[in-house]
């Protein structure tokens, strides 16, 4: 049964909801700063396992204040509030969402053929939300995933000039992309709501044109069957990108 609390503003509305639950998949965007309340309340509450929604962009070894960037610092600070918890953890670290391109290019291309950004060179293994959901629920009903930091990516490695060209042959259209400096690619991201935290940290990255992380196998090896390309989330959602 689906219950609906702020727990930004009051994690303890939690109580009730996790009465007989055992695992718990903790995306921290629904916590605020109560990241740490909430796992006392869960093992309180009786919950043994909890699967964390990471970030790729968090690095091993490296403390949270000297993670690359505010995404990573951020992420990597609530690893380190998850694994002492006394909870049974799994930690997925998903690369770039493929559900990004909605924010990032959906309205230019329902305005026209051309998407702006910069970095158009730079490569990343996008992932399909239904790679990161599969994953996610092995972890949570199954044993054999605890104290594991997950490594997810999509099958292959595209630029951003790739990923809109894709988007053009699954919608048929002669889409491009154009690249434009970063200060006019951050002040566009700007103009859609994003944080200029979160801005910078994405162009930051993009920066790194050569590939700093790889390809993993843990979709496959731990759902038993490949990760799902880039296309098929483009054919899915292709009326979004649709004038």
């Amino acid at each position: 049964m689906p219950v609906v609390a702020d727990l930004a503003s009051d994690p303890m509305r939690a109580a009730d909801a996790l009465d007989g639950v055992s695992a718990v998949f903790l995306n921290t965007m629904a916590l605020g700063d109560n990241v740490a309340e909430f796992l006392a309340l869960a093992r309180r509450q009786g919950v043994n396992r909890v699967v964390l929604l990471s970030s790729g962009y968090v690095r091993d070894g490296v403390a949270p204040d000297d993670q690359p960037g505010a995404v990573a610092r951020k992420h990597g600070a609530e690893e380190q509030m998850v694994e002492p918890s006394g909870l049974e953890w799994t930690s997925l670290r998903p690369d770039d969402f493929a559900g990004n391109a909605l924010f990032e290019w959906a309205a230019h291309l329902r305005a026209g053929d051309v998407v702006y950004g910069a970095y158009a060179d730079a490569a990343t293994a996008v992932i399909h939300a239904r790679d990161i959901a599969a994953v996610a629920a092995r972890s949570l009903l199954e044993d054999g995933h605890g104290g594991l930091h997950y490594s997810l990516t999509g099958p292959e490695w595209l630029t951003e000039r790739d990923r809109v060209r894709i988007i053009g042959e699954v919608t048929g259209r002669p889409v491009r992309f154009e690249e434009i400096s970063p200060q006019d690619a951050r002040a566009a991201m700007l103009a859609t709501g994003l944080p200029g935290e979160i801005a910078d940290a994405v162009l930051g990255d993009l920066a790194a044109v050569h590939r700093t992380r790889r390809i993993t196998d843990t979709v496959p090896r731990v759902t038993g069957r490949p990760a799902l390309p880039f296309a098929q989330w483009v054919s899915e959602n292709a009326g979004a990108f649709r004038s």
